[in-house]
């Protein structure tokens, strides 16, 4: 009876310590740029961002595969610095976030891809289609203290086609490739 109840202690034990590995971050919007560019004609590249990006960050250190990433893009934040343009972005002919408000992430895959560098794979909703993506991350940067909070940071890069998202608008760009990285910074919760 008493190691049964010895064996039970040191399974809780384990099994809390194993969870206690994996760490909950939370997006900062307020040190995250969303960017993408794509050109214009094939012959000038425009370069935008989004404002706000939110989510959260499931990671663990000894085990990057149990990481689990969600992230939310406010497709309304768009920004090129042209107006006429991103009202145009905003608009029924590209985003319509009148009815596809939001960009979302969500991970389904995540492995090491290297020293400091992840491969994330998942699935990137846009204007209202699901495609599977994959993320080259390099990151996260070793942890460090601000104001009291414990912060870290990642670089994410893919490149898409924006027709394969049913974002058609003006086809006057060479084959509609969007090189898109996302500089994060995360918060511990």
């Amino acid at each position: 009876m008493i190691r049964s109840v010895f064996i039970a202690f040191v399974t809780i034990i384990v099994s809390l310590s194993a969870s206690a590995q994996v760490q909950t971050w939370k997006i900062d919007p307020n040190h995250t740029a969303s960017q993408f560019s794509i050109k214009h004609l094939g012959i000038s590249t425009v370069r935008g961002v989004f404002g706000k990006t939110t989510g959260t960050v499931q990671y663990d250190p000894k085990d990057p595969g149990k990481t689990v990433i969600e992230a939310t893009i406010d497709a309304s934040t768009v920004n090129t610095h042209v107006e006429v343009r991103d009202n145009d972005l905003r608009g029924p002919n590209f985003f319509d976030v009148a009815k596809y408000p939001n960009i979302t992430f969500k991970s389904t895959k995540v492995e090491p891809n290297g020293e400091g560098k992840l491969k994330v794979t998942g699935d990137l909703a846009i204007h209202g289609t699901t495609k599977e993506v994959v993320l080259d991350v390099e990151g996260p940067t070793p942890p460090v203290q601000d104001k009291g909070a414990t912060k870290m940071g990642v670089t994410a890069t893919t490149k898409i086609n924006r027709f394969d998202f049913g974002v058609n608008g003006a086809r006057n760009t060479a084959g509609g490739d969007v090189n898109i990285t996302i500089d994060l910074e995360l918060i511990a919760q």
